[in-house]
């Protein structure tokens, strides 16, 4: 058996403050603008878990979108919820939802299409899109619309995410077998690799302040972003250059998929495992 812990990193004293443990699959959290509440997924469902000392898992009411996947995230604004959801279409597909809950409304036209990232303006979705033989950046009106492609020539690509001035976009990609960090402009241009290392490095997300930018990290050799496995937390500078590394972790899949700072850049969450009898 296994057992999620919900936590969180703090920066500057490097402590780990554990929220809440269970017995089920959590993943994927997501702080609130606000500051007071993360939100994350399980068993298809999304919760929010609150952050006042007596954290729950409180479900948030998804409407018929009752088989989403760890690709979830919050406006700019804290009004509405970004969810991947495979309920209708037996693929996963874009939707939008207010943050307390509601009927989703469809966004993205293809699958299957998994969201990570909402432009500073809110105007923009980014998500990750099959339409052919590999997966690609794709970006959209959060309202709707005819969608663009921005990548090209990677053997896969996955985990977009703005940064706070809009003017790039990070991401993972992988090129003649190696998974690395890259950004781009929201447009596609000016591509740059922003990692060259022997690990496989998965899901960057740049810090509220612009400064700083947290990935995950497995060991060489990884396919894809499995769970379980024993990976790092690191981060680097947003401009480029030598990573930290800030912890070890029994993870994975579901430990940072989506943006999971705290509005204040001193903090973020993250979800580890263990291994239970029984």
């Amino acid at each position: 058996m296994m057992r999620s812990e919900l936590a969180i990193h703090d920066l500057s004293t490097g402590q780990i403050e554990t929220v809440l443990q269970t017995e089920r699959l959590i993943e994927a959290p997501n702080w609130t603008p606000d500051g007071q509440a993360l939100i994350v997924n399980g068993d298809g469902r999304l919760f929010r878990v609150a952050l006042d000392g007596s954290p729950n898992l409180v479900e948030i009411d998804t409407g018929f979108a009752t088989r989403l996947n760890n690709d979830h995230g919050i406006s700019p604004d804290g009004k509405t919820l970004a969810i991947s959801d495979s309920t209708e279409e037996g693929k996963s597909c874009v939707y939008t939802l207010p943050i307390a809950g509601g009927a989703p409304m469809r966004i993205t036209a293809h699958v299957p299409s998994y969201w990570h990232g909402w432009s500073p303006d809110g105007t923009m979705l980014a998500y990750v899109g099959k339409r052919d033989a590999g997966f690609d950046i794709y970006v959209c009106p959060a309202s709707g619309g005819e969608e663009t492609r921005l990548t090209s020539g990677f053997e896969h690509c996955d985990g977009p995410d703005y940064t706070p001035d809009g003017e790039w976009i990070w991401f993972n990609g992988k090129q003649d077998g190696r998974m690395q960090l890259w950004r781009m402009r929201p447009d596609g241009s000016a591509l740059e690799r922003m990692t060259d290392d022997e690990r496989v490095n998965w899901f960057p997300h740049p810090s509220p302040d612009g400064r700083t930018i947290l990935y995950l990290a497995y060991e060489n050799g990884v396919e894809g972003h499995p769970r379980d496995h024993d990976v790092e937390l690191r981060a680097m500078p947003a401009s480029g250059g030598l990573p930290e590394v800030l912890l070890g972790l029994y993870g994975g899949q579901g430990s940072i998929n989506v943006p999971c700072w705290a509005p204040d850049s001193g903090r973020f969450a993250f979800v580890r495992y263990a291994r239970t009898a029984g």
